[in-house]
């Protein structure tokens, strides 16, 4: 018998992790992403970029109300952004292939800092800025596609992250 969202048997965790989406505008992701990081029991999230169409009755379709129960900022300058994420010490993880991306499976998380995992735009990826500042992995992938989107990609790694940190 299939049980009701309050007869789960999943206890309540939160996680050091700060999910941070570059230049991400599709409202059908946004929606989505406060959905998983409230599943993965994540702290926040933080939109970077201009003009982030945050437009509630619209991301709500996707989110199901989970906007409501995860803090969230904007921050539209990536320098502000870097600043934000260096002094307040985080381990700041790119989910995006790149000549020196590991795999998924071969991270090692620190025990001793809040992680911020950044995911990139819908068309461009993480931008090279945030690039420069953080570790790369990737998820492998089998097919001949070498991408996926970015809410599906995000649920995978934070499934990961979270995994390694019970």
């Amino acid at each position: 018998m299939q049980l009701t969202h309050d007869e789960n048997q999943f206890e309540p965790t939160k996680f050091p992790i700060t999910l941070v989406c570059d230049n991400i505008y599709f409202q059908q992701n946004i929606g989505s992403l406060f959905r998983i990081g409230e599943a993965f029991g994540i702290e926040k999230i933080i939109f970077s970029g201009k003009d982030i169409p945050l437009n509630l009755r619209k991301i709500n379709k996707t989110s199901r109300s989970t906007h409501l129960h995860i803090p969230y900022s904007v921050i539209e300058e990536n320098n502000t952004l870097i600043e934000y994420l260096q002094e307040n010490n985080y381990e700041i993880i790119s989910l995006e292939i790149t000549s020196t991306s590991k795999t998924l499976k071969e991270l090692t998380l620190p025990s001793d800092k809040k992680i911020a995992l950044i995911i990139g735009s819908e068309i461009n990826g993480v931008s090279e800025e945030l690039l420069a500042i953080s570790k790369h992995i990737h998820i492998n992938m089998f097919g001949k596609n070498s991408s996926m989107n970015v809410v599906q990609a995000a649920s995978i790694a934070l499934y990961e992250f979270t995994s390694k940190m019970i």
